[in-house]
């Protein structure tokens, strides 16, 4: 399952630091949850501040000279990314499911290095599914090995995606406008609440292709792409160019659809509060 001693190691730490976190969210999920607003759509929960001291403490606890960006303590570290070993880490992706019990919940942990994914973990503890991948070593579901789907035609696929946080106006009637035209061409589409896991249902065939613009962070693709990639899948930027782990923007597929998805989204309009693709 990992390429090298070394990537077995991180993967290790990584796959029981989500485990330990992953746990707490398990025993919290059908209790009463103290909520607070980062925005009007945007929740956090101590949950998320737990899980992610816990994943912190047991990277730092093996890797005292790693990196780390995480969703909730350090997200300011991500405008300064270098090329070292950094773990990006979402405690809990999905709040809002965690909040309403709708069981879309992961926590999500990738080691960069070189400012490329080298370990991925996604872990839904509420369904008990571990995606895992390292480079070079395969994408994994519960310890089997995982493929996209091989659907070519877009009328057949299912698309996913997430519909975002910002409520105003013109970022909605992007959103939707996307929505509208992607719908056009392919079967149905979904939101399931997690980005991570809508990634890494593409990794293992259960979606055709999946985007979004404007998410929290890196922390949110960083692993779930890298399990994409290492299951067989494209990832590219919505917009067709390359995909930047740091651009808020991404689009996954099996490979026979990212190119006509990609056509449709940058012939789209992007709202005022969406981050353009990289150097546009």
């Amino acid at each position: 399952m990992a390429g090298s001693p070394a990537l077995a190691r991180q993967l290790q730490v990584a796959v029981e630091a989500a485990r330990s976190a992953g746990a707490v969210i398990a025993a919290a999920f059908h209790r009463p949850k103290r909520v607070e607003h980062k925005g009007p759509a945007d929740l956090v929960t101590d949950t998320d501040r737990r899980c992610e001291a816990l994943v912190l403490d047991a990277i730092r606890a093996s890797f005292p000279d790693h990196q780390f960006i995480g969703e909730e303590a350090s997200a300011d570290a991500a405008a300064h990314l270098t090329d070292a070993p950094t773990w990006m880490v979402d405690p809990l992706d999905g709040t809002t499911n965690f909040v309403h019990g709708y069981p879309f919940v992961a926590v999500s942990i990738a080691l960069v290095v070189n400012r490329a994914a080298v370990v991925g973990v996604v872990y839904n503890p509420v369904l008990e599914e571990m995606f895992t991948a390292t480079a070079g070593g395969g994408a994994f579901l519960n310890g089997e090995p995982i493929r996209p789907s091989d659907t070519s035609d877009p009328g057949s696929a299912l698309l996913g995606t997430e519909l975002g946080v910002q409520k105003d106006d013109a970022t909605l009637g992007a959103v939707f406008g996307r929505v509208r035209d992607l719908s056009k061409i392919t079967r149905s589409l979904r939101c399931g609440g997690s980005c991570a896991i809508g990634l890494c249902n593409v990794a293992c065939g259960r979606l055709d292709a999946f985007y979004e613009i404007g998410f929290g962070g890196c922390w949110d693709v960083a692993a779930g792409a890298l399990i994409v990639q290492e299951a067989g899948g494209v990832v590219v930027d919505p917009a067709g160019g390359p995909y930047d782990v740091m651009a808020r923007r991404v689009l996954a597929g099996n490979g026979h659809l990212t190119g006509a998805l990609s056509a449709v989204i940058r012939d789209g309009v992007l709202g005022p509060k969406e981050p353009a693709a990289p150097g546009s």
